[in-house]
């Protein structure tokens, strides 16, 4: 396929949609469902947001090689019918309250959502290297989109005021999600050459991480990649906790203990009582969809137009700038309490998340190898998933432990890793070359 398909591309679009829709719209709210299946377990609720992106981190590389092997179709449809039984298995655990079964359907649901690499091979495969920004820009639009409607979705929870979660949104995901499998089996031609199929047998190979990490130019890419995320994830996991604040919690309406319905947010058992946000959860659910929809247009609109312009080296490079002055600002508006100076800085944050990831994936899939991009890009995915891991357990610790440090300890440390990221972009991009091109040392086309 020398271009993509209008059609396919809406495949591409709504099969990553489907993936960040899950995630958007069951991030915020954990917390409420796993005290309402009756536990308030700090540990326990981490393990369960942990829970998908480890899945990710651990399927994300086998289901590129799988696709690799068998092509990119097949793969994208096994993933989709995944999401389909494991949304609904989310809303028949809420029917059931069983804390288990939420977490059989978050396990299996990062398992089907990992085929989010092979949405980004698919990209690679139909888009020139010029296009190839672009290309993942759509797939960073889709992230954003999902990320936007998740929250929106994770909404139905509380139809009609109800304090008590529901199950819609497990069903509407699940609904969702079987649209797009019907659309993949009836508009998704294959993407792979059948010459460029791998003929590699293992497809849990822990050693292709090692083996990615020493090559010359991809190694710096994946750990850049990994820097950057991190310091995201930190800024991500733990706003809503900023978010809720722990005095002078608004009243929510239909709630019969409004100081603990207020709070419900907060994923461990102690407030922020030095926060000086008081959130409800609505308004918190609000929140995270104002960052995705600033992420859709952010790539959707700007990104992907400035991709056939500026090198993906200086894209990158700009958007690590914006998250830098983002932390910054971030740290000023809890020192002066100004709701209106945080949503700048998170506007900030996700203008520069939006610049730096198509950026990142796009040189990495420029300097992979065709045969291979499936298994790179999703070492690429691993890695990012590992990044969301290891976020929550930076950033949480160091912003609940209020009575010992500083409340915007988290955002300080986030400064200083994306500083690093600056660092590290700026050199991967110098010190590397398109696959099969000459080396060249500048931040232009040839990277």
């Amino acid at each position: 396929m020398s271009e993509p398909r209008k059609g396919s591309l809406l495949v591409i679009f709504l099969a990553v949609f489907i993936d960040l829709l899950g995630f958007g719209m069951v991030l915020p709210l954990l917390a409420i469902y796993a005290r309402d299946f009756g536990t308030n377990n700090g540990m326990v609720i981490g393990l369960l947001v942990a829970s998908f992106s480890a899945m990710q981190f651990i399927f994300s590389p086998m289901w590129g090689r799988l696709s690799d092997r068998i092509g990119r179709r097949p793969v994208l449809m096994i993933g989709l019918a995944g999401s389909v039984i494991f949304y609904a298995l989310f809303g028949l655990a809420t029917v059931w309250k069983s804390l288990a079964w939420l977490f059989v359907s978050r396990i299996g649901a990062g398992i089907a959502g990992a085929t989010i690499t092979t949405a980004q091979a698919y990209i690679a495969d139909v888009t020139t290297l010029e296009n190839r920004g672009k290309g993942m820009a759509l797939v960073g639009a889709a992230f954003g989109l999902g990320f936007t409607f998740g929250p929106l979705f994770g909404g139905l929870a509380f139809l009609g005021n109800s304090a008590v979660p529901r199950p819609e949104p497990g069903y509407a995901a699940a609904l969702l999600s079987a649209c797009g499998l019907v659309f993949a089996y009836f508009m998704l031609p294959e993407s792979l050459n059948p010459d460029s199929k791998s003929a590699g047998k293992k497809l849990f190979d822990f050693g292709a991480l090692r083996v990615a990490l020493s090559m010359p130019s991809i190694g710096p890419l994946l750990l850049t990649l990994f820097v950057c995320i991190l310091a995201f994830a930190n800024f991500e996991t733990t706003l809503s906790l900023l978010l809720s604040g722990g005095k002078n919690d608004p009243v929510v309406a239909g709630s019969t203990d409004h100081k603990e319905e207020a709070g419900a947010m907060v994923p461990v058992e102690q407030r922020l009582e030095s926060s000086p946000f008081h959130f409800s959860p609505k308004q918190v659910l609000f929140t995270f969809s104002f960052i995705g929809f600033t992420l859709t247009v952010a790539q959707g609109l700007f990104v992907r137009r400035l991709l056939g312009v500026i090198s993906e080296g200086t894209m990158a490079a700009m958007g690590s700038v914006l998250d830098i002055l983002g932390f910054g600002a971030i740290i000023g508006a809890i020192q002066k309490g100004d709701v209106w100076i945080l949503f700048g800085a998170i506007t900030l944050m996700v203008f520069g998340f939006a610049m730096m990831m198509p950026s990142l994936n796009s040189l990495i899939s420029r300097r992979s190898d065709p045969a291979k991009q499936g298994s790179i890009l999703g070492i690429g995915q691993s890695v990012s998933a590992l990044a969301r891991i290891l976020g929550p357990m930076l950033g949480l610790p160091l912003l609940v432990q209020t009575a010992f440090l500083p409340i915007v300890l988290p955002y300080v440390v986030g400064a200083g890793l994306m500083a690093l990221g600056l660092i590290m972009i700026l050199t991967s991009a110098r010190s590397g070359h398109d696959f099969g091109a000459a080396p060249a040392g500048s931040l232009g086309p040839q990277h």
